[in-house]
């Protein structure tokens, strides 16, 4: 199974004006979407399951794959690291699922992956962080296949 995280592009601050669920991408967070939509198309494998939190930013980023998406509330800010990787079906899936998705989770996510403890790693605005897995078996072998960033791109 692959598992890829994609942090939201750059949104606007959040003001009394709107909520946290309501806040876009701004200019430079569209294009960050746009380039790293570019380098995603070019190398997930077909049959990818996508999954977005519910809030504006992240189906706006995602919208920049143009493809279909599942909306899913269990990844909405304030998801823990567990519920992002029980709801993309680590480690057992079949397929390969891209989540799009928030700070902190995320990067507890693949902190979790990574070490074995959900303290939490820096996934910056619009990077994607990629795990794959070796083996199977009982034991998961998650590694890090690749982590870009839209600066990098």
């Amino acid at each position: 199974m692959d598992l890829i995280l994609w942090r939201h592009a750059e949104a606007v601050d959040a003001d009394g004006e709107m909520t946290d669920l309501e806040r876009p991408l701004t200019r430079r967070g569209e294009k960050q979407a746009k380039r790293v939509a570019r380098w995603l198309l070019a190398q997930l494998p077909p049959q990818c399951r996508v999954l977005v939190s519910p809030a504006l930013r992240t189906r706006q980023t995602a919208d920049a794959l143009g493809t279909a998406y599942e909306i899913e509330p269990r990844i909405a800010p304030g998801a823990t690291a567990r519920e992002i990787l029980r709801t993309a079906g680590w480690p057992k899936g079949r397929q390969a699922v891209l989540v799009v998705g928030h700070q902190p989770c995320l990067g507890e996510a693949a902190s979790l992956l990574l070490t074995g403890n959900d303290d939490g790693v820096s996934v910056r605005k619009g990077a994607i962080w990629w795990f794959g897995q070796r083996g199977g078996g009982e034991r998961e072998n998650p590694f890090l296949r690749a982590v870009i960033d839209p600066e990098q791109l």
